[in-house]
């Protein structure tokens, strides 16, 4: 289990380059300097996940910031293959996005996100509320933590 303010692993899954530095902005100017990965689209974030290709290597992240809106495969593929595998449905998902569409929240939480989380589109309230998720996963819950 992962200790109060103890730096975590993030994924961010996320095509948008202005939303990547946002969120880049975000946890570097937070207290607790989590290492964050980047991947810009929904194949890239499974071979990640799945360390396929060039992410052999990869490490298992303890959380994943997904954008519904992602080429090659969208958020909500991304979402059904994290959750339909045992090793990686663990793994807290919040989905990040700019809809605020019933049925996209709907859909999400029957694929089992942890959280649904509207972008804001001011830049402050972005940084703000990525800020509160980064400080709820770090500061309050307690993740699995398993060493692969």
């Amino acid at each position: 289990m992962s200790s109060p303010l103890e730096p975590i692993t993030v994924l961010l899954v996320e095509d948008d380059p202005g939303d990547e530095l946002m969120t880049r902005e975000a946890f570097e100017d937070n207290k607790i300097q989590n290492d964050l990965h980047v991947v810009r689209d929904g194949e890239e974030a499974l071979d990640f996940l799945f360390r396929r290709g060039p992410h052999t290597e990869a490490p298992r992240p303890d959380l994943i910031l997904l954008d519904l809106n992602l080429p090659k495969y969208d958020g909500r593929q991304v979402l059904e293959q994290i959750k339909s595998d045992e090793e990686l449905a663990l793994i807290p998902v919040v989905v990040l996005t700019t809809s605020s569409a019933e049925e996209d929240i709907l859909r999400s939480y029957e694929l089992h996100a942890n959280a649904y989380v509207t972008k804001p589109v001011d830049l402050n309230q972005f940084i703000a509320a990525v800020r509160r998720i980064d400080d709820f996963f770090v500061s309050v819950v307690r993740l699995p933590r398993r060493r692969y």
